[in-house]
């Protein structure tokens, strides 16, 4: 009996790492000679190093650089060097979580930071980079990042735009003259499941911006400012993109990426699947067995179960998802190759119960989920 196991984090309690080991303490206790291959997974978002250095040989590497408002701050990165590409996590150096909810400003937070581990993987000689870009704090349109690279954003008078989104608004020109030339020739991924435009109603402003601290007017202030930055370097490029899908991603970075770094967006489930090689370690299962904290109609949208369901389903093999909750909408993913979910709880628990007591009530459940399939499997027999 092969069993695949390739769960996503489950938020604030589990890393897909440990989540993994714990399906497979609960799988091995009835079936204690079943083959279980762990696949920690993610979807682009935090802990999408983790899953890949899981994995395949590779190593963290870390740096200290901007935080989202300016604080220095440790970051760290992944590197695969039998292939020399680097893995960055947007969120590990301009992430939401660096920024206490007091303090969080989507008006001056700055991608500069996750501009300066580029430069980290440059200097280490990557060929690809894989940037993973779920999480963000920021609102710049990525010109944070491209400070860090050596682009230049001047005022009219010559000086130097102070950082964060809002400052957009004041750009006069934009030099591209030292921008680091070794972008030239690296390939760059952007692991997201976010394909919002730049600007407008469905952009990064007034979709993103309230939950990184913007108010209604700072809405409306940093979509002017970043439109702004759109015409300068639609003039600058000869080419406009702030309407294609991902660019309003990260609060704009997605724009930066396409714009200047050449970067071809993807799904970050697709991602991380194909550097792990989960095709071929799906290959001749029994059955799949993935999760994530909340699975509902969301998980349409590209997130890790969707993801290793159409891996298992192109290969006929059956997928089971153990969730922390059943959110609204998810009997729709039964359309999309999965035979079933089940909740974690086992019966009324406050959330701080169910995330502490997460890996025991996850070995739990799959223990149970075995010993059902070893009833169905008898009955066959």
């Amino acid at each position: 009996m092969k069993i695949v196991i390739a769960p996503d984090s489950y938020k604030d309690s589990l890393s897909a790492v440990a989540a993994a080991q714990a399906i497979a303490r609960g799988w091995r206790s009835v079936f204690s000679q079943a083959h279980t291959v762990e696949c920690p997974m993610a979807d682009g978002g935090e802990g999408t190093i983790e899953a890949i250095l899981a994995a395949v040989p590779g190593e963290w590497r870390e740096a200290t650089v901007s935080g989202p408002l300016g604080k220095p701050t440790l970051a760290r990165w992944g590197w695969l060097p039998d292939s020399r590409t680097a893995i960055i996590e947007m969120a590990e150096a301009s992430g939401l979580q660096l920024v206490p909810l007091a303090r969080r400003d989507a008006l001056i937070s700055s991608t500069r930071g996750t501009g300066e581990l580029i430069v980290q993987a440059l200097d280490a000689g990557a060929r690809s980079l894989i940037l993973t870009i779920g999480g963000s704090a920021t609102n710049d349109a990525g010109s944070g990042l491209l400070s860090a690279l050596g682009a230049r954003l001047l005022k009219a008078d010559g000086t130097t735009l102070p950082p964060g989104g809002l400052a957009l608004a004041e750009l006069a020109r934009i030099d591209i003259d030292a921008l680091d030339p070794r972008l030239a020739d690296i390939h760059v991924v952007v692991a997201a499941d976010v394909n919002n435009p730049l600007c407008g109603p469905h952009g990064a402003s007034h979709i993103f911006g309230p939950q990184k601290g913007a108010s209604p007017e700072h809405v409306l202030g940093l979509d002017a400012a970043l439109g702004h930055f759109a015409d300068a370097c639609a003039t600058l490029l000869g080419k406009d993109l702030r309407d294609v899908p991902g660019a309003g991603a990260a609060g704009g970075l997605g724009f930066a990426a396409m714009a200047f770094l050449g970067a071809t967006f993807r799904p970050g489930v697709e991602v991380v699947a194909e550097q792990i090689n989960l095709a071929e370690k799906v290959q001749g299962a029994d059955l799949v067995i993935t999760g994530e904290g909340c699975f509902d109609s969301q998980t349409l949208r590209g997130k890790t179960p969707l993801g290793v369901a159409r891996v298992a389903q192109r290969q006929g093999v059956p997928v089971i998802v153990l969730a922390g909750t059943l959110g609204a909408g998810y009997e729709a993913l039964y359309e999309a190759g999965i035979q079933a979910a089940f909740s974690l709880t086992n019966g009324p628990m406050s959330l701080e119960d169910a995330c502490r007591n997460a890996p025991q009530l996850l070995e739990e459940r799959a223990r149970d989920v075995a010993r059902l399939w070893q009833l169905a499997n008898s009955r066959v027999l």
